[in-house]
């Protein structure tokens, strides 16, 4: 009996004896945390999309916060309000952010695009494309199965009734997060001001873009030429718009007008923020 009264005495100061140690240790190497990190946090919209190139929204605030050579107007969903308090809290100076949309760059809807089989795996557009490039005779076309809408943070995307994914202006924060997750890299960030958009993706030459799909750019240049500005080229048989001199110095869209397949259109627009 004395025995076992011994061995708890003793595993009580043992464990005792390692409290206080264990207290101690805490005391010495606990690293106070500055409160600014959480201030910053807190303005911070949630949405942990990684825009800002860091793992989340308090990873941001803490490497602003710390680190003199991270800049304010990282957080692309925050835009110009967000980055103007998250300067005031650091004291950095921040930059101009431009606004911006996702956009996605394929029209290529069921009764527009052609079929190259019938699939029925799984519906996740990265698993499909792994099968001959996916089952639209286009390769660079959409798939529709909505890695992009699961991919959002802020439910700016959602499939159309068309079997393609359509964008809320008013929602999307342009953070790229769906442009991260397409991986037939159809969807592009286009600036809030960009008048025009190509709705297509296609590098194929212009009768075989045509002959897969009908909303196809065929790169005919007739855009181009129609622009008085030099503010769209050609590239890889497809219709490029510099967008910074689209919204710069375009008053009239004369370049839709043109396009015989409607691949380039007048951009959806929002209010900016």
């Amino acid at each position: 009996m004395e025995a076992a009264i011994m061995i708890v005495i003793v595993m009580v100061a043992i464990g005792l004896i390692f409290g206080l140690v264990l207290a101690i240790a805490n005391k010495k190497l606990s690293v106070e945390s500055n409160p600014l990190i959480a201030e910053v946090e807190e303005i911070l919209p949630k949405g942990q999309c990684g825009a800002c190139g860091f793992a989340g929204c308090a990873a941001y605030a803490e490497a602003v916060v710390l680190n003199p050579d991270v800049a304010p107007n990282l957080c692309v969903p925050g835009k110009q309000e967000v980055a103007e308090k998250v300067s005031a809290i650091t004291g950095k100076v921040a930059e101009k952010v431009e606004p911006r949309i996702a956009h996605i760059c394929c029209s290529g809807s069921p009764d527009k695009a052609k079929a190259a089989f019938n699939y029925t795996g799984v519906k996740d557009c990265a698993a499909a494309s792994m099968l001959s490039g996916g089952p639209k005779e286009c390769k660079y076309g959409c798939l529709g199965f909505g890695n992009c809408i699961n991919a959002c943070k802020f439910g700016a995307l959602s499939l159309g009734e068309n079997g393609l994914p359509v964008v809320d202006v008013k929602k999307c924060t342009g953070c790229a997060a769906c442009e991260k997750a397409c991986p037939k890299k159809v969807i592009h960030m286009l600036p809030l001001k960009a008048h025009v958009q190509v709705d297509c993706n296609s590098c194929d030459k212009g009768a075989i873009a045509r002959k897969k799909c009908a909303a196809a750019c065929i790169g005919c240049g007739l855009c181009a030429k129609n622009c008085a500005y030099e503010a769209i080229h050609i590239v890889n048989n497809l219709a490029v718009v510099d967008p910074g001199i689209c919204a710069e110095k375009c008053t009239e869209t004369t370049c839709t007008a043109k396009c015989p397949t409607k691949a380039i259109k007048i951009k959806a627009v929002a209010s900016e923020k």
